[in-house]
């Protein structure tokens, strides 16, 4: 009601308004509108009464150019404020991010039990990207483990200039699963977001890569390698009713990793479809796929993990 009334108080000051050139009904009719704060009512009922009387099309425009001042002059204020707000912010300030977590049990001819969890922070600037993820999963049947794997990773993103960016990894992983104890990789180079809209992204990035696998075994090889990576989010629509008592957005996206090297290859590859339940609640069904070229004797090369986890957006 402020913002309305400071418009209102322009229009009163300017030289249109004192000569009350405009009919009143014209006059009324358009300060009514500029009450609203609504832009486009404004344009709108400006355009009808141009086409009314054309012959006062310079007193409308007079009347009317306050109200997109001081519309633009707020915006600009609001926009500096924000950016100052994010140059000034503190190192644990502006985080954002989702956890998920999922669990299963069975008995019976199979005596199976599951955790699985994932943290995703997120920290965006003017021009830089933070993006911290974690994740375990661990699987028991029958008295055996056949499934423990823990990663961890750290990647800073740089805006070069529109749609282009640097990026940098840092990685850890743990899977003796797969005959490793610790692998890890730091890889950085170059990125091109294809697509950065509401309901579609679409990022693609490539670069060279270093990584250290200590085995099961005891032994530890290094080695160079290049790494390629594809982020993707669709945005199916706004309201999806994936139940009877609850709406709820559809998002699907996905995410590859792929380390080439030499002696082996390693591509980590994840799918889902996200159904929100609420404002900070989502339901997730995800697969994953994890390959590695030369798995240990005993092992095979490619595991995949079916997951249905609930989602916390903070």
């Amino acid at each position: 009601m402020r913002t309305a009334a400071i418009f209102c108080v322009l229009v009163a000051l300017s030289p249109v308004a004192a000569q009350a050139e405009l009919p009143d009904g014209a006059r009324q009719m358009i300060e009514a509108a500029i009450a609203t704060g609504d832009v486009a009512k404004v344009d709108t009922v400006a355009a009808v009464a141009r086409s009314t009387w054309p012959g006062e099309v310079a007193a409308i425009d007079a009347l009317v150019q306050p109200f997109h001042q001081a519309r633009a002059e707020a915006a600009a204020q609001q926009a500096a404020a924000a950016q100052e707000a994010i140059r000034t912010a503190g190192l644990f300030e502006r985080w954002g991010g989702e956890g998920q977590i999922g669990a299963f049990q069975s008995s019976g001819n199979t005596d199976a039990v599951g955790l699985t969890g994932q943290l995703q922070l997120k920290r965006e600037g003017l021009q830089w990207e933070h993006n911290l993820r974690a994740s375990a999963d661990y699987r028991r049947t029958n008295g055996r483990t056949d499934r423990e794997r823990f990663s961890a990773g750290y990647e800073p993103q740089y805006t070069i200039s529109e749609g282009i960016f640097a990026y940098g990894l840092a990685q850890f992983e743990r899977d003796q699963v797969q005959g490793f104890t610790a692998r890890y990789a730091a890889s950085g180079g170059l990125g091109i977001r294809v697509f950065d809209t509401d309901s579609l992204d679409l990022s693609l990035k490539a670069g060279p890569a270093w990584r250290r696998t200590e085995l099961s075994s005891g032994v530890a090889e290094s080695s160079i390698a290049a790494l390629a990576g594809l982020d993707f989010d669709w945005k199916i629509s706004d309201r999806v009713k994936l139940t009877q008592d609850a709406n709820a957005v559809a998002e699907a996206g996905g995410r590859a990793v792929a380390f080439i090297g030499g002696d082996s290859t390693s591509i980590n590859l994840v799918t889902g479809l996200e159904g929100r339940l609420s404002s900070e609640l989502s339901a997730r069904l995800s697969w994953t796929l994890d390959y590695n070229s030369g798995p240990p004797a005993g092992a095979v090369a490619t595991d995949t993990l079916t997951r249905f986890t609930l989602v916390y957006d903070f």
